[in-house]
């Protein structure tokens, strides 16, 4: 929706002073935008959300209050063009829990804060994005779970001259981790990435290196993917080389197609010697819910089903870790149910059943209603 009001015009005294008869007001130099011009350069959305999360990890039960958490949240983008290719965009975030028994999203009962608070600058095909914002690259990105995505003080270019090629480079010098509060904590040290991506016709492609002195590692990542059949085939790697520790190195294949309406995945992960350094979340194949595959040291695997008909849409998946150097194997088993009930309210429950490698399995109930305006 349009901001209602928003008026630049500075107010213009005129005095005028009689000498021997009347003089006119001296009229401006230069025409004083009008209220609607500005406001149509501004646009707001949002939404608020109520989230109740509950899991019998021990020694609860679902549904005991130390067991789960109930909060609300209120987030407003605002985006306004201030001259020609010039945009500032802010999200704030406010939040408060409903509950404290099982502790307090972000940590703190209420708060508010900037999650994204920037300058974007276009000229010709390169756009400079300034300031707080969301990145999605495979190896550092924000975990969009509970009230809001993790989210990055950074400096980012994006170049798209060259046809079908993106190029990117990021600078990164704050990071907010999801749930972690209202403060973006400083990195130390040079925090970098950059990177090419490829979308033809044919095949797509991704070339990618990431320095972070802040976690210790340097690594390079690579992926391609093409289909064949109807069948879209991808593979992946991750090379993660930590400073003063066993280098890691993680393949992954995916396959994926539709059945009659039904989408269909399977996923093959191997991460060897040591975990994958990665920040905020990544982009691996055999990710679930609640695990990142990065965390591992061996073979996973993930399949998984999804399916939408009338208003309702269905996710069902389950994912084997090996988890090298663990007591034992663990697993992942996912359901994810999603139904608008308007254009602007949404609901949705997820159901997770999660083995960690130390042979408890903790069933974790989430349902969240979101109302989008």
């Amino acid at each position: 929706m349009k901001i209602t009001k928003l008026s630049l015009i500075t107010a213009l005294a005129i005095s005028s002073a009689m000498a021997g008869g009347d003089i006119a007001p001296v009229e401006p130099a230069v025409e004083t935008p009008s209220a609607e011009a500005c406001n149509a350069n501004t646009t707001i959305d949002g939404k608020a959300t109520l989230y109740y999360i509950t899991a019998d990890a021990a020694p609860f039960d679902l549904f005991d209050e130390e067991a789960s958490k109930l909060g609300a949240a209120a987030t407003v983008n605002v985006s306004h063009k201030i001259i020609e290719n010039i945009t500032a965009n802010i999200t704030a975030v406010g939040f408060t829990n409903l509950t404290d028994d099982g502790g307090y999203y972000e940590g703190v009962e209420n708060g508010a804060y900037f999650n994204v608070a920037n300058i974007t600058a276009s000229y010709k095909d390169t756009t400079l994005i300034a300031g707080r914002q969301l990145l999605g690259t495979p190896m550092v990105q924000g975990y969009d779970w509970l009230l809001a995505p993790g989210s990055f003080e950074a400096y980012t270019l994006v170049n798209t001259s060259i046809s079908n090629v993106t190029l990117v480079a990021a600078y990164i010098d704050e990071w907010r981790p999801n749930n972690s509060g209202v403060d973006f904590m400083e990195l130390d040290g040079d925090n970098w990435t950059a990177g090419a991506s490829y979308a033809g016709k044919a095949f797509s492609a991704s070339g990618w290196y990431y320095n972070v002195d802040a976690l210790a590692y340097t690594q390079v990542y690579a992926d391609v993917s093409t289909k064949l059949a109807g069948i879209e085939v991808a593979a992946q790697y991750a090379g993660t080389d930590w400073d003063g520790a066993d280098n890691s190195d993680a393949f992954g294949i995916k396959a994926s197609t539709e059945v009659s309406g039904v989408s269909l995945m399977g996923a093959y992960n191997n991460v060897s010697d040591n975990v994958a350094g990665y920040v905020g979340w990544n982009g691996l194949y055999t990710n679930s819910w609640n695990t990142t595959v990065a965390n591992s040291v061996g073979n996973a695997f993930k399949v998984e089903a999804a399916t939408e008909f009338s208003d309702l849409s269905l996710t069902a998946s389950y994912a084997y870790y090996e988890y090298e150097n663990a007591l034992e194997e663990g697993h992942e088993f996912d359901l994810i149910a999603g139904y608008a009930l308007t254009n602007c309210i949404a609901l949705n429950a997820i159901y997770s059943n999660t083995d960690y490698g130390d042979g408890e399995n903790i069933n974790q109930l989430e349902f969240i209603a979101t109302y989008k305006f």
